[in-house]
């Protein structure tokens, strides 16, 4: 009779990249479920990038298998790029979230760009070029070689983001809208008398795909 092969759990032998994209995905369901459930509210951007950071943490920490795994979070953390970044206009921008893990023979490290948008609070069409904006950030700072991957998440009460039937062809450029893509190299450009922004070129392909949770509309990307 053959011996079968037994398979082993996936936490044992997935690295620390797969490690930190598992506690993010499994954050970021956690979050819509507890705002789904009314648990949790996210009044501002300053409470969804708290609520948010509180779940990182706690899984993050879970998530630490072996005796030398850490896992760190830290907010607010200062960047450095070897270019001017257009959304701070010179070479240094804060990250929202900074989460790592390592342990004796690895490391890995994610950057993440938070949005939030109300509806009493609305910027349009800035808040579209924002977004692209963050992206655009991400970008470097995974380029960079300080990061091994990002993440842009963004949420809103607000559908005007989210399945707007069209947008003024000034600024249709910058659309994230359920289904929508961006393909890499197409220049982004506000075509208004004033530009709130320089164009933009993005190098990575986009697809933009929203959930709804509760009275409020999420989209996550990697970058």
């Amino acid at each position: 009779m053959s011996r079968i092969d037994i398979p082993e759990h996936q936490f044992s032998t997935l690295n620390q990249k797969d490690l930190l994209k598992i506690i993010i995905e499994t954050s970021y369901n956690l979050l819509l479920g507890q705002v789904a459930k009314g648990r949790i509210v996210i009044q501002n951007e300053a409470s969804f990038q708290l609520h948010f950071a509180y779940i990182l943490k706690t899984i993050g920490e879970l998530m630490q298998f072996s005796t030398n795994d850490t896992f760190t979070i830290m907010l607010e953390t200062p960047y450095f790029s070897s270019g001017t970044l257009n959304k701070s206009g010179s070479k240094k921008a804060k990250i929202d979230i900074v989460i790592g893990l390592q342990n004796s023979s690895e490391a890995s490290s994610c950057a993440i760009e938070l949005k939030f948008f109300q509806k009493d609070n609305h910027r349009e069409p800035n808040n579209r070029y924002d977004v692209y904006n963050d992206l655009y950030n991400l970008e470097d700072y995974v380029n960079s070689g300080n990061f091994d991957f990002g993440l842009f998440f963004v949420s809103t009460d607000h559908l005007h983001y989210v399945n707007q039937d069209s947008y003024s062809s000034d600024t249709a450029d910058f659309d994230f809208r359920h289904g929508t893509t961006y393909e890499a190299g197409r220049v982004l450009e506000y075509r208004t008398a004033k530009p709130y922004g320089v164009p933009l070129i993005l190098q990575n392909n986009y697809h933009f795909l929203w959930t709804k949770a509760g009275d409020n509309y999420f989209m996550m990307h990697f970058v």
